[in-house]
């Protein structure tokens, strides 16, 4: 087993940290604490001391009482490199509980596509490779990615970039983005469809659509996954695997675009 040692998240330092200048009423880090369970993680720290990567999210498993039920398991392909692409209805755990999936199916050679807060869980660094936001890629930054992608470990990637909203009144992906098609036929890596079965609270919905009315750019909602995640305590999650998609098939008949709508369609229809 490969321990680290113990970790425990002060968000008053964080906050510190994002925002040297400001002083931060006492209410509002308290609030913060509050929504982002500081407390119950820290605990889930001392319980767990150490635990990385796959043991990292079987603990996790563990200390939120999730489970998996998974189907089309057979679909799932031997051999070769292929690109995971699938919803994402819930924003963090729908991600670690799918990457535990293939990390335990491909020995360990599984890396997917993280947003800033799943980047700070340092436990599992080894698993993640951070969305590079900035319009124009550094020559690092770009290097990575080939190198990335000339390696034998599989991809997993949410192509809308980030969770599901509620769109007159069903729970669905905002529009896949076309980079995953562009780089499945670059590296010639198949394109396996993944559906998962969860959605958040109406609370997280309501918040996201109220500050898109107000016109609010910066992403309120974003704030609560953390607590829509410990929301899910206790609930079983179904995954459902598609058959793989041959990257020949995306040629100039459409545009990576509608290539990457018509993936998304094949998604839902597993629901």
């Amino acid at each position: 087993m490969n321990k680290t040692k113990n970790i425990t998240i002060d968000i008053e330092k964080v906050v510190k940290n994002k925002a040297p200048k400001i002083k931060v009423p006492k209410f509002i880090i308290n609030y913060l604490r509050r929504i982002v369970h500081e407390k119950e993680i820290n605990d889930f720290f001392v319980k767990y001391p150490g635990v990385r990567n796959l043991e990292f999210i079987e603990s996790a498993f563990e200390f939120l009482h999730v489970t998996t039920k998974i189907e089309g398991k057979e679909n799932l392909p031997k051999g070769g490199k292929y690109i995971f692409a699938g919803n994402h209805p819930l924003g963090g755990l729908d991600g670690i509980t799918t990457g535990y999936l293939l990390g335990k199916e491909y020995e360990g050679k599984i890396r997917f596509f993280s947003n800033d807060i799943l980047m700070n869980v340092e436990a599992m660094h080894e698993m993640f490779i951070p969305v590079n936001k900035v319009g124009s890629q550094s020559k690092g930054h770009a290097s990575k990615m080939q190198a990335l992608y000339e390696s034998d470990n599989h991809l997993l990637t949410y192509p809308a970039g980030m969770c599901s909203r509620k769109v007159n009144g069903k729970i669905t992906d905002l529009e896949w983005k076309k980079n995953f098609i562009s780089k499945a036929i670059e590296y010639e890596r198949d394109i396996v469809p993944i559906y998962f079965e969860g959605r958040n609270s109406n609370f997280f919905y309501n918040l996201a659509n109220l500050r898109k009315f107000f016109h609010i750019k910066f992403n309120i909602e974003m704030m609560y996954l953390v607590d829509e995640m410990f929301k899910q305590k206790g609930r079983n999650f179904t995954i459902r695997i598609g058959k793989p998609i041959p990257w020949q098939i995306f040629d100039k008949s459409k545009s990576h675009t509608e290539w990457a709508a018509w993936v998304k369609n094949i998604v839902y229809s597993m629901a």
